[in-house]
């Protein structure tokens, strides 16, 4: 544990097993986590695994940790880490070619794995475009013993087919029928030629550079002994092997169940995949045991003069206006109920406010927050001295589970107990007098509860939630019926005459007692909002009543900031539940609603937008008292007063 993480400059042990660090990929710092095995089990074998791009990197975040303690069990050391400009890494110019900063980024973390561990021998296990990354590195360098590519990409053009259908799918799910047919509202690429999908972007340099990728052409090979895991309904690496065969690999190729759920499904809902876990492991066990009289080793890469001990510590440029001041970034891990994983960004040095930030999951993604928001805010807030905590609660992320709790729990019942750890820990350790709490979606709800609880805070950033209470032990699909339930009845009486949900129900794919009984609660929800109102006035305590909790937390002195994406069913589920408590508290108790925004703020123009929000919000003493702001984003109009 990291009972001050200011002077922990060693690596930050989890378990006993895992230990979080940062390694140099040509002069900038990359963020890793080293798996390692038992004491005296240790084979000479490493594994480093290179993660997928975007959006299936959330997805799938918890099944390579998987892997990586697949691997540790198995007696092997593995080293998974996040490529620059991703994750916990440092930050990469928008300009740079991401294919090949990330090759490089391959190749710096098998000298790494070496130089920490004194491996001989190097798996490299790459996922999707990970897999590329790894086939591109091990085709320019003879540093890999071995590759086990899953479900990878084989031709970068069809790789971007790909990932523009997935963002015109997106754009026309998110977009207002309005909307539709106006160009300047369409998504497209940027005047740069950069590219963003899923909020996540390649710069120009990079599309180029993908669209000359065709592995099956490669003539180096990029390992001896390969194995290739194919999907086994959609496989995309078919015809590959036989190439690389060809060229004197000894490989295998299997297609299995799981890329799916690994990849491509939400986190929460996200699926590690046993069969693909078991069929690695014992190929890797089956590969120590030939390398010895089979192959020679790989040529490692020149030693490296540094201490052979990892460094759980980052520096990061200041503030424009303070070119001398340093930012400082490190894990640390937190005793609750389960071993709390969090990242530590800190102001420079001379910072004497004490002010911190504490910013909690996303649903079931983990502390990077969607579309790597978190990081951003938490560098750009510490470049104006703020402390900034990017928490897992347990389950989550990089934290530890529960016993007898599931992962990827997203509201668990405990999550307050990991809060107030957090909270004690920035009180103790940073000495912090101003705290705020923050978070989208689960982690607004989590921030709302903790302030009503009573925890010493002075704001809470509560982005896009979905309800304000009973959410604990809730599923994602309990919790969507919820929050239908309080949407206004122009919406329902549409999707009952839309022809598309009716073919729907008469075809037996959509249940119509789901709109039923949404329908009868939702009126009995608008006469218990106004009764709620009138015992307010008679100033009569009732329970779970979010308009007097809200009113208490303004008389603590507490700032309550909401900001939602325009459509959002919490706005709704908000003034039912809070009443005309809204308009009483409209100066200490703010809501910001932002045009053309989805869920998760995907889109570069509403995110900037979003920062902008929250960082006036955190930065200046007087914000805007106004009952409601709305933003329009990507117009040319002026900010409205509602």
């Amino acid at each position: 544990m990291s009972a001050d993480a200011r002077h922990h400059t060693s690596s930050a042990a989890f378990g006993g097993l895992a230990e979080a660090l940062y390694f140099d990929s040509h002069g900038q710092q990359l963020f890793g986590w080293l798996h390692r095995p038992d004491p005296g089990t240790a084979l000479d074998i490493g594994l480093v695994i290179c993660k997928p791009f975007g959006y299936e990197a959330i997805c799938a975040h918890r099944s390579v940790r998987a892997f990586a303690d697949m691997g540790a069990a198995a007696g092997m050391h593995a080293l998974r880490f996040d490529y620059l400009g991703t994750g916990d890494s440092a930050d990469i110019s928008p300009e740079a070619n991401q294919l090949e900063v990330w090759t490089k980024d391959v190749l710096a973390a098998v000298s790494e794995l070496r130089r920490l561990t004194g491996v001989q021998r190097v798996c490299v296990v790459g996922f999707r475009l990970g897999a590329l990354l790894a086939t591109l590195a091990g085709a320019r360098s003879n540093c890999m013993d071995a590759l086990i590519l899953i479900s990878p990409i084989v031709n970068g053009r069809r790789y971007l087919r790909q990932l523009r259908t997935t963002r015109l799918a997106a754009a026309l799910n998110a977009a207002p029928p309005e909307e539709l047919n106006d160009p300047s509202q369409q998504i497209d690429a940027f005047s740069n030629g950069s590219m963003e999908v899923s909020g996540f972007s390649l710069s120009a340099a990079t599309l180029a550079a993908l669209a000359r990728v065709d592995v099956t052409t490669l003539d180096a090979l990029p390992a001896a002994r390969m194995l290739i895991i194919d999907d086994n309904n959609l496989p995309v690496a078919r015809g590959w092997p036989e190439k690389l065969s060809a060229l004197g690999a000894k490989l295998e190729y299997q297609a299995l169940p799981g890329i799916v759920g690994m990849l491509m499904t939400d986190p929460q809902f996200a699926s590690i995949p046993e069969p693909m876990l078991g069929v690695t492991r014992k190929w890797l066990l089956g590969l120590q045991n030939n390398f010895p009289r089979e192959f020679p080793a790989a040529t490692a890469a020149p030693a490296v003069h540094r201490s052979a001990l990892p460094t759980a510590i980052m520096h990061l440029p200041g503030h424009e206006t303070m070119p001398d001041g340093v930012l400082t970034e490190r894990p640390v891990l937190l005793c609750s109920m389960a071993v709390l994983f969090g990242v530590i960004t800190e102001p420079f040095e001379g910072e004497k406010r004490r002010r911190a930030v504490i910013l909690l999951n996303v649903g079931a993604e983990y502390h990077i927050g969607s579309n790597r928001m978190y990081v951003l805010l938490a560098r750009h807030w510490a470049r104006h001295g703020y402390t900034v905590l990017r928490l897992d609660l347990a389950g989550l992320g990089d934290s530890a589970t529960r016993p007898q709790r599931p992962d990827n729990e997203v509201f668990p019942a405990a999550a307050l107990e990991d809060i107030h750890v957090a909270i004690e820990f920035m009180r103790t350790t940073y000495e912090a007098s101003e705290i705020t709490l923050g978070g989208l979606c689960s982690g607004a709800y989590h921030s709302l509860r903790a302030a009503v609880a009573g925890f010493p805070v002075n704001r809470i950033l509560v982005v896009n939630p979905m309800n304000f209470y009973g959410a604990e032990g809730m599923t994602a699909e309990n919790l969507q019926e919820s929050v239908d339930v309080t949407r206004n009845f122009a919406f329902y009486r549409k999707r009952l005459l839309s022809g598309a949900i009716w073919k729907r129900i008469l075809t037996g794919h959509f249940n119509i007692w789901r709109i039923a009984r949404i329908v009868i609660r939702r009126p009995l929800l608008t006469v218990e909002s106004g009764l709620r109102d009138l015992a307010r006035g008679m100033r009569i305590h009732l329970p779970h009543d979010l308009g007097w909790e809200l009113e208490d937390l303004v008389s603590r002195g507490i700032r309550i900031v909401f900001v939602f994406s325009r459509g959002e069913p919490g706005i709704d589920v908000l003034r039912i539940q809070a009443g005309s408590s809204l308009g009483r508290l409209a100066k200490d108790c703010v809501l910001h609603v932002i045009d053309s925004a989805d869920h998760i703020f995907s889109q570069r123009t509403t995110r900037a937008e979003l920062e902008r929000i929250l960082s006036e919000e955190l930065l200046s003493r007087h914000a805007p008292s106004a009952r409601v702001l709305v933003h329009q984003t990507g117009t040319n109009k002026e900010p409205r007063s509602a």
